[in-house]
């Protein structure tokens, strides 16, 4: 039996619910300041050690920072992992309550390694802002794919002043970021490096700082699994079915594509590398796959040891 005393927080818009093993003790507070300050000083009485919470699409976050300056070891974890090990443990009740126990009982087993320190306050800004350039520009592709079916001139007219509106909107918040960016000299070190790579611009660069916070710290592997550029394998006795990429983040996954396209047009090793798996008979897609693969692991390596882009040492 593990020692370690854990806590699994369930969070929604108004309320935590908090569950504490090996104790098997209950509590909900309301999703306020205040209230989670309470809640940290009562965790620490009851000597928690790790606290583990569902993503919630930010509203975790709050509560997570807290009890991490509180000296708490907090992890957010993706509720796919929670709905894998509620169909692992054969439960099928679901509430709040039920959910924070599980959640707990998740932590008392959870890998050390999936531990990650939580962004600051300033990281996570700027990967707000980030993400909303992104959510700007694709609300933009959407008006221009109607612009291209509108035939009524008022149509026309709206879309095109909507268009003009977002393209407005995104100088703004671009010229944010890059304020954010140059305000914090670690950032802006990281930054650099990552730019000087041909093929990883201003915007591959900045999804890979505020996306991706642990790329400096991983092996290859996890640099890959966490991209969503790993493949995973589906072999079952004598079934030989192909190795599939799955998983990670999505946004880190689609930015080094696009680098790798990048890539492939202006970097010689990668372009190089590249021909080599077509010329082998991969399909190109594939091979594209692999080049933002290659990037992501070269990018780690650059952030690892504080080295810019070395063409010498670019698929090592």
């Amino acid at each position: 039996m593990t020692s370690l005393c854990v806590a699994g927080i369930d969070v929604s818009k108004a309320r935590l619910d908090v569950f504490v093993l090996p104790q098997r003790i209950g509590l909900a507070v309301t999703n306020g300041a205040e209230a989670i300050a309470v809640l940290s000083r009562r965790l620490k009485t009851l000597k928690v050690e790790r606290v583990v919470l569902e993503a919630s699409g930010g509203l975790e976050y709050p509560v997570a920072r807290t009890l991490t300056d509180a000296g708490f070891e907090v992890a957010r974890v993706q509720p796919g992992r929670v709905r894998g090990f509620r169909a692992f443990l054969g439960r099928r009740a679901k509430t709040d309550a039920l959910d924070a126990e599980l959640i707990a009982r998740f932590a008392l087993v959870m890998p050390d390694e999936d531990i990650r320190a939580l962004p600051s306050e300033r990281a996570e800004a700027i990967r707000s802002l980030a993400a909303r350039r992104r959510q700007i520009v694709d609300l933009a592709t959407q008006e221009k794919t109607r612009l291209r079916m509108a035939r009524d001139r008022f149509i026309i007219e709206s879309l095109r002043g909507v268009i003009a509106q977002l393209a407005a909107e995104r100088i703004r918040v671009e010229a944010a970021l890059t304020e954010a960016l140059e305000a914090d000299a670690e950032t802006k070190r990281k930054y650099a490096l990552l730019c000087s790579v041909p093929g990883i611009g201003n915007a591959v660069a900045t999804t890979l700082l505020t996306d991706l916070p642990e790329l400096g710290t991983l092996n290859r592997h996890q640099t890959a699994s966490l991209a969503g550029l790993a493949p995973h394998p589906e072999q079952s006795g004598s079934s030989k079915a192909s190795a599939h990429i799955r998983g990670g983040r999505a946004c880190v996954r689609t930015a080094l594509y696009m680098a790798a396209v990048s890539a492939i047009r202006c970097n010689p090793p990668f372009k190089a590398f590249y021909k080599r798996l077509v010329d082998s008979g991969k399909p190109r897609k594939l091979a594209i796959v692999a080049v933002a693969r290659k990037l992501a692991i070269l990018a780690n390596a650059i952030l690892r040891t504080n080295q810019p882009w070395n063409v010498n040492r670019a698929l090592d």
